[in-house]
């Protein structure tokens, strides 16, 4: 009763499942097969079997796949290579679309292909893997695909710590250079914002207002406006011409961590621990927009003349990409695992860099789609800066800097400067970090209350400071 039972369920499952090849003639193999391929292989001395044997076996395979707990039978366990009849064969019986898209994959002989094996890996692109269906078998030649070479990283002179400033009583949260590059604005923990003459590193001005910690300047490049936030919920312009404040923006509901201004129109961003940013129309102080979707902190907000207009990143771990005029999401980037505390746009290519505690990661606009992971700065990362030359800067929370090649992912660079005298190693933060606008300095805001000021060491060659290139180092992580 079992032996009937069994014939009938394999002859239901060669029905089902083999259906097509059933009514294949039987290819007797031996000396049929070793006269056919002595035929097709003349002029072809240079090819022989695998161990010169024209009765070349390979066994435990299977010329169709058996099914879920069907066994190999003691006729199927061993099977001679196919012969060139059967791989014609084979085509025939597949559907018209199938057999059209392989006809380039059986039309060669097998004696053709083993003849160019090797040769076909100069032919097909690299990213493509040709399987050879060898009719009635499963032998395959496959080309694998080649890994992706690197290229080699652009030489960075090293930079150097210039000069240290200070004059702050708190911690130094956020820098802005003004359009002329004649000075730079500092705000801080101690509740002040302070004016620095770039040149020189000496204090110009001090203005008192804010209650609370100052987490974020900008200075206008349209009016001669200076814009500040902080965590007393405040959202400050500042008319520089009488040193005041001129205009409040009110409607955050907890601390305001970041703000940025839309370079061709009059219009402010916001981004609190309320998790919402908010657009501001300068001049009137209305509320445009309140941008909602994130589900905790919007730590960082940058703006842009394209599309998108506007980028926020969140503790929430997400990035969202802004539709200004509709006040819409228009693509949530869900790729890091931690807070996003940063965000950086390249000033001449059409892409950007989000700082987080698990990576650095670049993304391509308008759609955020990604490029590739910048690993190796093991901490929370502050904040980000990048200029022309394609050298990415990393702050973080331990009071490392790195210093990195954007177009390939490269650390050249590390440094950790020493705390101010005085202050504890534990305060050596990176809060901000900037590049001026002749890109010539690096400005970093500090945990231990001062502002250093880094630059190139214009001493330096390739030759002195080589690029220690590695190629597993280089290797893109992509997820």
């Amino acid at each position: 009763m079992f032996v009937i039972s069994h014939k009938l369920k394999m002859g239901v499952k060669l029905k089902a499942d083999y259906d097509a090849v059933l009514h294949l003639p039987i290819l007797k193999e031996g000396k049929d097969r070793a006269s056919h391929l002595s035929g097709s292989m003349e002029g072809h001395q240079n090819y022989a079997q695998p161990g010169e044997d024209p009765e070349y076996l390979i066994t435990g395979t299977h010329a169709y796949p058996s099914g879920p707990g069907v066994a190999l039978t003691a006729d199927t366990k061993m099977h001679r290579n196919p012969s060139d009849t059967g791989v014609h064969s084979m085509a025939l019986v597949l559907p018209p679309s199938q057999a059209r898209q392989d006809a380039s994959r059986t039309a060669a002989s097998i004696a053709d292909i083993h003849r160019h094996a090797g040769g076909a890996e100069r032919s097909h692109p690299p990213s493509s893997a040709v399987s050879l269906l060898e009719g009635g078998g499963t032998r395959n030649s496959t080309l694998m695909r080649r890994a992706p070479t690197m290229p080699k990283p652009q030489w960075h002179p090293p930079w150097k710590l210039f000069r240290v400033i200070s004059g702050h009583l708190g911690w130094v949260r956020s820098i802005a250079v003004e359009p002329g590059n004649q000075w730079f604005v500092t705000g801080s923990a101690d509740r002040t914002i302070k004016i620095w003459d770039l040149a020189s590193g000496k204090l110009k001005l001090s203005l008192t207002g804010h209650i609370s910690t100052v987490r974020g300047v900008a200075v206008s490049n349209r009016s001669p406006y200076l814009f500040s936030c902080g965590e007393d919920k405040q959202v400050k312009c500042w008319d520089l011409e009488y040193n005041k404040v001129i205009r409040h923006y009110h409607g955050h509901l907890s601390a305001v961590y970041d703000l940025d201004l839309h370079p061709t129109i009059d219009v402010l961003v916001t981004c609190s621990r309320d998790a919402t940013a908010r657009v501001w129309d300068i001049r009137t102080k209305a509320n445009v927009h309140t941008l909602t979707g994130h589900t905790n902190t919007v730590a960082t907000v940058r703006c842009q003349a394209a599309e998108p207009q506007i980028i926020t990143g969140s503790h929430d771990s997400t990035i969202r990409l802004w539709d200004l005029i509709a006040g819409k999401t228009r693509a949530t980037l869900t790729n890091h695992k931690k807070s996003v505390r940063t965000l950086v746009l390249h000033p001449r290519q059409y892409t950007f860099a989000s700082g987080s505690a698990d990576n650095i990661k670049q993304w391509m606009f308008p759609d955020g789609n990604f490029i590739q992971n910048l690993s190796g700065h093991n901490a929370i990362i502050n904040t980000l800066a990048v200029n022309s030359d394609g050298v990415l800067v990393s702050g973080a929370d331990n009071g490392t800097i790195h210093m990195w090649d954007w177009r390939t992912g490269y650390n050249f660079q590390r440094i950790h400067a020493a705390v101010q005298p005085g202050s504890l190693d534990s305060e050596s933060g990176i809060f901000a970090c900037m590049f001026d606008h002749s890109e010539s300095r690096l400005i970093t805001a500090e945990a231990d209350k001062t502002i250093k000021v880094y630059k190139e060491d214009d001493t330096a060659t390739e030759e002195s400071h080589p690029v220690n290139w590695k190629p597993e180092i280089l290797k893109r992580k992509r997820f």
